[in-house]
């Protein structure tokens, strides 16, 4: 049955550029999606240079953006809005969002959620007060939170932080934008990600390792920030950047798709990114190292395999055939198309808003 529409306000962080984060691809499927299924969504976010001189999508074609220059201009301007929407979204990473937490906690006479892209970074740094964004006394007023990590995760934010609600709400891919081509492989294995110190060990054990052993094979990075002296090996290829548009036919062009996982994120477990999303909806199989709660994901072995070393890496890459290669990445593919789409992250917000606002105590 269809949810009756609702008036949403989302302070994120952005979604007029993608450019070094993936909050903004997330919430561009999240808002068209919403739009589509008849609610009014007001997003609001920011104007920082950094985004502004990098604005891939300036004027979503979908619900309303609209720019803030500060937290007080925030408040001035959009108290109405805030005050009478029926749900209200505060981000992670808005810059001053504890005050505007507290604001708008304080204002809205609706539903007030709190969306986590980041949880386990989240909480690492909230024990050690490091936050501007969330503060452990904000997040038992918050009637929702909204979580990227799913799993044990969830229950520390209710039992240990006093949330009244906790419930993932993953990351999700556009099928419009990502879907199988009938292109060559250029590439045997590739990986795109940004580089950090704690997924290096991982690329260097799982791609870079089998690249060195074979040097027949064709390897390929894409992501910035990497050491300029770093000691690739001949058979890698190097992209610093690969802009959101040039990202399927990226993963279309590689036999096998390399996922990594971040410490923080490996700790907590039922972190899916969203490449893997991506890479699956290409029908691209994806190697990735192994984490709690994948197989909640894709099920090893059948849409998805593990590696946990170079040798087993590579005995994919050598090994299995392109039928088996092709079977794979198309029951990946069947499996996020049925469970990871932006529609499906919509639906699922809905079914949170509507519980929650059936219950006038809720949200009092």
């Amino acid at each position: 049955m269809r949810f009756q529409p609702m008036r949403i306000v989302i302070i994120g962080l952005t979604i007029t550029s993608s450019w070094g984060n993936g909050h903004a691809t997330t919430y561009r499927g999240l808002v068209r999606e919403l739009s589509a299924r008849g609610h009014r969504v007001l997003f609001l976010e920011r104007d920082v240079e950094w985004y502004a001189s990098n604005r891939d999508m300036p004027r979503p074609p979908f619900g309303t953006t609209e720019l803030y220059i500060s937290t007080e201009d925030l408040k001035q301007r959009f108290a109405e809005e805030v005050a009478n929407a029926d749900v209200v979204i505060v981000g992670s990473y808005v810059q001053d969002g504890v005050e505007i937490g507290r604001w708008a906690n304080t204002v809205a006479s609706g539903l007030t959620a709190f969306y986590d892209i980041d949880t386990p970074v989240t909480l690492a740094r909230l024990s050690q007060g490091e936050l501007d964004y969330l503060s452990e006394d904000l997040i038992p007023r918050y009637q929702l939170y909204l979580s990227f990590t799913g799993g044990p995760t969830l229950d520390i934010l209710e039992k240990k932080y006093g949330s009244p609600m906790a419930r993932p709400l993953y990351c999700s891919v556009d099928p419009q934008l990502y879907y199988r081509e009938p292109v060559d492989s250029k590439w045997d294995l590739g990986y795109m990600g940004t580089y950090s110190d704690d997924r290096q060990p991982a690329l260097e054990r799982l791609l870079l390792g089998p690249a060195r052993q074979w040097r027949e094979g064709c390897f390929v990075v894409a992501g910035p920030q990497y050491p300029k002296d770093y000691d690739w090996p001949d058979n890698v290829t190097r992209f610093t950047h690969l802009s959101p548009e040039k990202h399927r036919s990226f993963y279309n062009a590689q036999k096998f798709t390399l996922n990594i996982t971040r410490a923080a994120m490996v700790e907590a477990g039922y972190s899916p990114s969203v490449r893997l999303f991506e890479a699956a909806a290409c029908g691209t199989p994806i190697i990735s190292d192994p984490w709690a709660g994948l197989e909640t994901i894709f099920e090893p072995g059948q849409e998805i395999l593990i590696a946990r070393t170079s040798e087993e890496a590579l005995q994919f890459v050598r090994e299995i055939s392109e039928d088996e290669c092709r079977s794979i990445g198309e029951r990946a593919r069947q499996r996020v198309l049925s469970e990871h789409t932006a529609r499906h992250r919509a639906l699922e917000l809905e079914s949170y808003a509507r519980e929650l606002l059936s219950k006038p105590e809720a949200v009092a």
